[in-house]
Parts: C-alpha cells; sequence; structure tokens
C-alpha cells in the first residue's frame, strides 16, 4: 500500500496496521510460562488465569485459548504469596501460598501462615496438570472452604492480542457428574474446540464455572486436590494420565530431549544461569513436528512456526545442537509455496513466514494460516542448508533437500526479484498482510533520513547480504553432491551481487550501508543495525566492515545495553519503539557474529558484556525479545519493553551464538577439525568448559581458560581423534 508523505505521520500510521500489540497496564502480579508441544500456558505468580484485565492470560492450545480464567480462593480470600519460581527446566511451576487473616464478624477467627499450600503446575500431551496440597501447621483444626473458578472464552489468539470481531461462535458449558464439566464451543468455521476439566476428589459442589470443596485438616494433617485440564484432542479419548505419572512422562521427555546436545559451564555463576535459563527456554520452545524439532518463536504471541525465526535459532543453535537445524529444514521444506496465492504472499519456491491453526485463520480475518510475507526466509533457508551440510558432513540432508534448495533458488532469482535487477525485493499481494516483510517488519520501520516512508518494492541491506552467502554456502554442498556447473555459476552470481550491492547501498556520506532501496531505487540512507547484518554474511569489502563497526559501536549506537536498531541521530528514533531504537538481543548476536567475521573481537567482546549485563538484570536471567535502547546509567539496569514475547528462541540463542562468535568456533567434518579462529573471552569469564562438542560420529570436552586478551585450550575428553586446535589469523575477507 503506498502512502503519501505526512507532517505528522505516525499517529495516523499506527492506525493502519492490524496486527499491532496493544500496551496495557501490567498486573502487579508477575507472568510465568510454560510450554509442551502446541500447548502453552502463562499464568501470574500465583498459578492464577484471568485476575487482571485484559491479560493475555491462558491456557492456549492451537492458537486458541482454551481456559481463560483459573483463580483459586481460600475461605472465599485470596491466599497470600510465599514463593514461586519454574524449574530450572522449564518443566514445573511450584507456587507456595499461605492463608490470609481470616475475621468473622470483625473479629479474627483464623491467623494468617497456619496453613501451607503448594500449588504445582506443569503442561504435558495438550493437558494442563495442577496438583494443590495442603497442610494445615495450626495446633488446631482448619476448617477449609476452597473454590476454583474457572471459564473460557475461546478466544483466537489475535483477540487476545488486541483485534476486535464483530461475531464469534456459540459456547456453553456441560457438567458431567461430580467430577467432570466440559466447556465448548462451536467456532464460525464451524470446528467444535473443547476443554475439560477433571477434579479429583470429587468436589462438594460443581457447576459449569466453579468447583468447590469443605473439609477439615488436624494439625499437621495434610490433603490434596488434584485438577486436569485437558484441551481437546480428537486422536486421544478417555481420561488424562494421573497427575504423578503425566510428571514423570514430562521429566522423561525432558531427559530424552537433551541426549546429544552440548553443554557449557564457567567459572562465572551469573553466567552459568543465563546459559541455563536459555538452554530450557530452547528445550521448551522446542515442539516436535512431523518433519522433526522445531523452535517456536516465542510465548505468548509468536509460539508456532515461523519461519524467519526457526532459521535463526538453529543458526545459533548450530555448533551445539546441529539437529534442530535438520528439524527447521524439513518442516520447511514440507510447507514450501507450490502455487501463487495472492491472499497468502506465496509463490513457488519460497519459505513460509508463518502458519496459524485458529479459527481467524481458517475464515481469512487474518491472512496467517499459511502465510509466505517474508523477503528473507527463502534465503535464509538456503543459507542454513549450505551451513548444515558443511557443518555436520550429513550430505544425505543436503541431497534430499536440494529439490526444495532449487526451488528456493529460483525464487530468489525470479518472483523474488521481479524487476530483475539482481536484489531480493518485497511488496506485500494483500492489503491485510505485513507491509514490512524484513525482520523488522513495524509499519514503520522502513524509511528515509527526513523520515518518510519507503515505498515499495523495497531491497533490504541484510537480505541481500543473506542471498550472498546462501549462493556462497550452497555452493559448496552443490560441490559435494556433484552439482560442478551449479556450483560454479551460485559463486558466479555471489561475486557479481558483491559488486552491485557495495555499488548501490554503501552511502559515503554516512559511512554505511543504506537499510534499503526503495521502489525508486532510492537508497534510505538510515544508520541501522541492519548494517552489521550484512557483516555477517560476508558479502562487504573489510574497508567498508571497518567503517560500519565504528559507527555501531559509537555511542549513537551502541547504548552500553547493546547496539540500538536505529541510530539516535536519526529522524525516526525512539528508543521505546519496536524497531526504530530499540535493542534486540538475537540482532546483536548476529552483528557480533558479522564482526567476529572481519577479526573485530574486541567489538565483539563489548557486545557480549553489555549483553551478560543486561541479562544479570533480568527476571530468570532471560534475555527477553527486545528492551528499550535508553542509554545506560550507573547503577541501574536495562528499561524493559512492556509487550516482548519472553521467553523467545531467538532471544535465548543469543548467547550461544555471542560464544561462538567469541571462541571464533568452526567445524570441519572433512578433516575432523574443530578450529577456534582467533578465540577471546570477555573479561568476565575466566575459563569455559564446554562438553559433548559433537563432529560427525565423535565428540571432544575443551576447557578454554583465558590470559589478558589470548587463550589456552585443553582437550578433557576425545571419542573419536578430533584435532583441536586454535588460529590466529588477520581479519577475514568475504568468502
Amino acid at each position: 500500500m503506498h502512502r503519501q508523505k505526512s507532517a505528522e505521520p505516525l499517529v495516523e500510521e499506527a492506525q493502519e496496521t492490524p496486527f499491532y500489540i496493544p500496551g496495557t497496564d501490567a498486573s502487579t502480579r508477575p507472568r510465568r510460562t510454560l510450554k509442551h508441544g502446541d500447548c502453552f500456558a502463562v499464568l501470574d505468580s500465583h498459578a492464577d488465569i484471568g485476575t487482571a484485565l485484559g491479560s493475555p492470560d491462558g491456557i492456549f492450545y492451537r492458537d486458541t485459548r482454551h481456559l481463560s480464567r483459573l483463580e483459586l480462593l481460600i475461605n472465599d480470600s485470596q491466599p497470600l504469596l510465599l514463593g514461586s519460581s519454574v524449574r530450572d527446566d522449564n518443566s514445573v511451576l511450584t507456587v507456595d501460598l499461605t492463608n490470609p487473616d481470616i475475621e468473622l464478624n470483625g473479629k479474627l477467627v483464623q491467623p494468617r501462615d497456619v496453613l501451607h499450600v503448594v500449588r504445582t503446575f506443569f503442561l504435558w500431551g495438550g493437558k494442563a496438570y495442577q496438583r494443590l496440597r495442603m497442610q494445615n501447621h495450626d495446633d488446631r483444626p482448619f476448617d477449609v472452604r476452597l473454590s476454583l473458578a474457572f471459564d473460557s472464552d475461546f478466544a483466537d489468539l489475535f483477540e487476545v492480542r488486541g483485534m476486535k470481531r464483530p461475531h464469534r461462535g456459540i459456547a456453553r458449558a456441560v457438567v458431567h457428574g461430580m467430577t467432570e464439566v466440559s466447556l465448548n464451543y462451536l467456532g464460525l468455521d464451524d470446528h467444535r474446540r473443547r476443554t475439560v476439566l477433571f477434579f479429583e476428589p470429587a468436589p462438594e459442589s460443581l457447576s459449569g464455572n466453579k468447583a468447590s470443596y469443605r473439609f477439615q485438616l488436624l494439625p499437621q494433617e495434610s490433603r490434596s486436590v488434584y485438577l486436569t485440564v485437558k484441551c481437546d484432542d480428537p486422536i486421544e479419548a478417555g481420561p488424562p494420565l494421573p497427575f504423578r505419572k503425566g510428571l514423570r512422562a514430562a521429566f522423561q521427555e525432558r531427559k530424552n530431549a537433551s541426549r546429544g546436545v552440548a553443554t557449557i559451564t564457567s567459572s562465572n555463576s551469573i553466567f552459568n544461569e543465563m546459559i541455563c535459563r536459555s538452554m530450557s527456554d530452547l528445550a521448551m520452545l522446542t515442539t516436535e513436528t512431523p518433519q522433526g524439532s522445531y523452535p517456536y518463536a516465542g510465548i505468548p504471541w509468536y509460539s508456532t512456526t515461523f519461519g524467519r525465526d526457526g532459521v535463526i535459532t538453529a543458526l545459533q543453535m548450530l555448533w551445539c545442537h546441529p539437529s534442530i537445524a535438520r528439524g527447521v529444514l524439513q518442516r520447511l521444506a514440507a510447507y514450501q509455496a507450490k502455487d501463487h496465492d495472492l491472499l497468502a504472499d506465496a509463490q513457488p519456491g519460497k519459505i513460509l513466514h508463518e502458519m496459524r491453526g485458529g479459527e481467524m485463520a481458517a475464515l481469512n480475518e487474518v491472512p496467517f494460516g499459511l502465510y509466505y510475507g517474508s523477503a528473507d526466509s527463502t534465503p535464509l533457508f538456503v543459507l542454513l542448508a549450505g551451513l548444515y551440510a558443511a557443518h555436520t558432513g550429513d550430505i544425505e540432508t543436503l541431497r534430499h533437500l536440494w529439490p526444495n534448495v532449487e526451488a528456493a533458488l529460483g525464487w530468489i532469482d525470479g518472483p523474488g526479484d521481479p524487476d530483475g535487477d539482481g536484489f531480493v525485493e518485497y511488496y506485500r499481494t494483500n492489503e491485510n498482510g505485513l507491509a514490512n516483510q524484513g525482520w523488522k517488519d513495524s509499519q514503520d520501520a522502513i524509511f528515509h533520513a527526513d523520515g518518510s516512508l519507503a515505498e515499495g518494492p523495497i531491497a533490504l541491506c541484510e537480505v541481500q547480504g543473506y542471498v550472498y552467502a546462501a549462493k556462497r554456502l550452497i555452493a559448496q554442498g552443490a560441490r559435494q553432491l556433484g552439482k560442478h556447473a551449479i556450483a560454479d555459476t551460485l559463486d558466479a552470481q555471489a561475486t557479481e551481487l558483491a559488486e552491485k550491492f557495495d555499488q548501490a547501498f554503501w552511502c559515503e556520506e554516512i559511512g554505511t550501508y543504506a537499510l534499503a532501496l526503495d521502489g525508486n531505487k532510492q537508497p534510505c540512507r538510515v544508520r541501522t543495525s541492519n548494517a552489521g547484518q550484512v557483516l555477517f554474511s560476508g558479502i562487504a569489502p573489510p574497508e567498508r566492515a571497518e567503517r560500519i563497526v565504528g559507527g555501531l559501536m559509537s555511542p549513537s549506537s551502541f547504548s552500553g545495553w547493546g547496539i540500538r536498531t536505529v541510530a539516535r541521530e536519526e529522524h525516526r528514533y525512539n528508543p521505546m519503539s519496536y524497531h526504530n531504537g530499540s535493542i534486540w538481543p538475537h540482532d546483536n548476536s548476529i552483528i557480533a557474529a558479522g564482526f567476529a567475521r572481519y577479526g573485530h573481537k574486541g567489538a565483539v567482546e563489548r557486545i557480549f558484556k553489555s549483553l551478560f549485563d543486561a541479562a544479570s538484570y533480568m527476571d530468570l536471567r532471560r534475555l527477553p525479545e527486545l528492551y528499550c535502547g535508553f542509554q545506560r546509567g550507573r547503577q541501574r539496569g536495562p528499561t524493559l519493553y512492556p509487550v516482548a514475547c519472553s521467553p523467545q528462541a531467538w532471544a535465548a540463542g543469543t548467547p550461544l551464538l555471542l560464544l561462538q562468535a567469541s571462541l571464533g568456533l568452526e567445524f570441519d567434518p572433512g578433516r575432523n577439525e574443530i578450529l577456534l579462529q582467533n578465540p577471546r573471552l570477555p573479561h568476565f569469564l575466566e575459563d569455559v568448559t564446554l562438553r559433548n562438542l559433537q563432529l560427525g560420529q565423535s565428540s571432544v570436552d575443551l576447557l578454554v581458560r583465558r590470559h589478558g586478551t589470548e587463550v589456552s585450550l585443553q582437550v578433557l575428553r576425545n571419542d573419536g581423534q578430533i584435532r583441536v586446535a586454535a588460529v590466529y589469523a588477520s581479519c577475514s575477507t568475504p568468502g
């Protein structure tokens, strides 16, 4: 959609995007998140749901909120919170509660802190399990009146995000005996959705929205009440597993999923907590699909398959968990577009941007059922395929994927470049789709120096870098498959692209690459973090890299908490915005990998430390999707962004790529060799131990110690005679 320039454009433009996530007052209770498969839960610190109006709380299954309220009352009062924590592996939420002072006719009849309530909550197999264990610590009996209020609005995830619908389906509740309630919804898509609640033991009274218990606990006596919430799954019939069996199954599945993954420990306990949280978040977000393991993008808004997010997360994890990349590639290949579809922004060979399974997607109220509105998912898919083959030596997987790679390359050189100028461009084919189709997909994210929005078709700078790297890497894979003529053509195309890119995108007056070229081939002369991602691809000459690094590490772009998406002197800079001045951890990790590629390890260390420092202030040491870009001040932490996803996959993968960039880890399966290119450790790490680094069928454990700006290596275990060496060389060059 073309937009006219305006003296005050932001007010009207903000009204145009239908996918804006509104900011609302946060509840005073912090949020806790759990996920298993296609089910996730957002609860408050009491393990309640829906106690704050407009919150994203709920139990969600396949983009539908299956439970919108779950509130515990003890003797008609909210219990007092003692503590609330999620296990380190994200499997279980445990909440400790106690009774408040209980009065009758103005007289204290029961003092607080005598009834201990432990609320244990976990997800497994499309079901939410809850155990309430109550123990009386008083020296006299305690009369317990316990109630659980519940409800489901069966809201589509986009409704929860703030979109309004003129019409909805029909909901009704049915009580089955004294232990079971089903909440039912017939959607406008004629799909029946159901939430079934199972209570054990049977409550004293049960209705369509409340279960009530009444019993007496003698001194030191304890009793448990169980609730299982089953999101409708037509494959499974009958009651769910009992609580303890479900918990054992969940623990065993987490244990099995961690096998074969490299582990990281260090001399710094806070960094260890940060790494532990990242690995646990990635394990929780990773979903077993028919095509393999796939990291869903984030909770609550993006718990589904996203092409771009999945590929970048797989890239971040490749050195420590390469099988994730195989699952990502196979799933995206399975959903690769085969036809033209204007509503879905699809063309043959294009890789998926996003998929949704809710009612609004089924009715095309949102275009994201299977949506392809992304300019970068396709080259990133090819890039990951080449990098995966080079890292693992798994040529058979590449051979299997080769028709998909060829189709993706066909899109890059065909529909992805509609005017044939050699640059991949985007322009949405559906007015309800995304106006911007790079990773900065806010409607105001791509603009000129005067603040006017760029009109399409738009060619983003980092996307051209992705194409360059994709062709270089997949050319290597083509040669391993014996496709030498194709490899030579791809290399020649990459060389030509690098020359054309530098001529068209370099802006001498600002010392960096333009954010984009607009539909008139005019550069957006704006200093942004996108140029740092250009370095990740290797398309830039070393002399350009030197200036880009200097600009991104200057106070204009580097806040002390990381590199901002937009330099603070630019027209649309706003440190509280989504894409125009905020700090995105994953963006910084890709930039750091680009800096390392060109030998700028000092800058890598500064980025690494800034994000480590930020995580040290964050709840659970968890890096969120983004945070505000305000300049770092003394003795205060970073400023949070109110509706950031947390956890989010590529934010969780950030410490992994930062560590790889710092150590310069490279894997060569042909030579059975692991190299550390110009390795360094930041000053907050004295040593790092890497265990179970996989190379083909072999593995190795390494201890890396810092000595000033140099490191020493010690091989602790070598299963398969892997050669490990540190290599110190001058600045890397493209290619």
